[in-house]
């Protein structure tokens, strides 16, 4: 598959998303890419530098690895993971980072089905109990905003549904905030050179549908 490049050598972020589509399409039907699976030949000469063309933020869910997920070799995503696909400033600094020192143009905020952080966060806001860990009180405070507003806007059948709602809510709200809440990236994306899209990965069948800031869809 032929890419289009930048100027600078860089690949437009219209070609790494439908990288990563292809590469999904082939996880979710138990294919491989041979290239990805003979990447790790090309560890020697990686070990001199890097040159991954997505960025994925990612859940730390153990079920929802990003290279495998979108069937990528080494050196081709970089990959911050965090329980609840976050933005908060450890995660968006390493994605300046990235964005900075390789010209990555794509930035995937990956959320998926039945998350448990979601879920966590939805039993705190019904029913408050202060029980866990500051640290993981950081965590569930910065997915709070998102499902606040949709339970104060959005009805629901049940809590199935409310989940799945707030998944979607919390990976568009976490994109926005990239989008806009880092000088930047925000730079980057007003030029054209860097896209941030939200998506959500099917644990039940492997597939991941981009459907936020994708540009014609």
């Amino acid at each position: 598959m032929t890419h289009s490049h930048n100027a600078a050598g860089a690949m437009l972020p219209i070609d790494a998303l439908e990288n990563l589509k292809a590469g999904n399409r082939r996880f979710s039907s138990n294919q491989r890419d041979a290239d990805a699976l003979a990447s790790q030949a090309h560890r020697p000469e990686l070990a001199a530098g890097q040159k991954p063309h997505a960025i994925v933020l990612g859940c730390a869910d153990s079920r929802v690895p990003a290279e495998l997920v979108f069937d990528q070799g080494l050196g081709d995503l970089f990959v911050v993971r965090v329980a609840g696909n976050i933005a908060a400033p450890s995660q968006v600094g390493s994605i300046e980072f990235a964005v900075q020192s390789f010209g990555v143009p794509l930035i995937v905020v990956l959320g998926h089905s039945n998350c448990g952080a979601i879920r966590a966060t939805i039993d705190e806001l019904e029913q408050p109990t202060g029980g866990h860990s500051p640290d993981l009180t950081t965590i569930v405070d910065q997915i709070k905003p998102a499902i606040a507003a949709l339970m104060d806007t959005s009805s629901h059948e049940n809590q199935a549904e409310l989940i799945a709602k707030g998944i979607r809510a919390n990976v568009s709200m976490a994109a926005n905030h990239l989008r806009h809440g880092s000088q930047v990236l925000q730079e980057k994306v007003n030029s054209g050179e860097l896209w941030v899209v939200g998506a959500e990965y099917s644990l039940e069948t492997g597939v991941v549908e981009f459907f936020d800031g994708v540009p014609n869809g």
